[in-house]
């Protein structure tokens, strides 16, 4: 009996399994609400802790939004900053600018119109980004 896989015989082609991910076409591109929500879903779905989404609009140039969320160490980190890439792919067709994966004590992910920061709680606790860009009155209120 031949091997299907050594012969080229497989009843999937590489060219059919990656059509067969679920992709916005170039016409219609996620917006940042919904590329928003996807994030959220993936940072809580790998039980990323104290999530904020800090809305940017009209503050700035770069993004609409920034997300920032910690894991509870470098390996959790460097898995959740992972798996969100491989979603954001699968949902846009795009790959999302990644650094810092490697060191794994904060990653940066860049997704076009949302900025996102995994961090370990005590590099997150150091660099207070929320701080820099949350505005006053949502400062107050914690």
């Amino acid at each position: 009996m031949e091997d299907p896989v050594l012969t080229g015989q497989t009843s999937a082609t590489l060219t059919e399994v990656a059509s067969a991910a679920p992709m916005a076409s170039p016409d219609q591109a996620l917006s940042s609400e919904e590329l928003l929500e996807v994030i959220l879903a993936s940072l809580t779905s790998d039980k990323a802790e104290d999530i904020v989404a800090i809305d940017l609009t009209g503050r700035s140039a770069f993004a609409d939004h920034m997300v920032i969320a910690s894991g509870r160490s470098t390996r959790q980190v460097a898995a959740i900053s992972e798996k969100l890439v491989e979603r954001l792919k699968e949902r846009t067709g795009q790959r999302a600018k990644v650094e810092g994966k490697d060191a794994g004590d904060w990653v940066l992910i860049d997704a076009g119109d949302i900025i996102v920061h995994v961090f370990r709680p005590e590099v997150r606790e150091f660099y207070q980004l929320e701080k820099m860009w949350m505005p006053a009155e949502a400062q107050a209120a914690q």
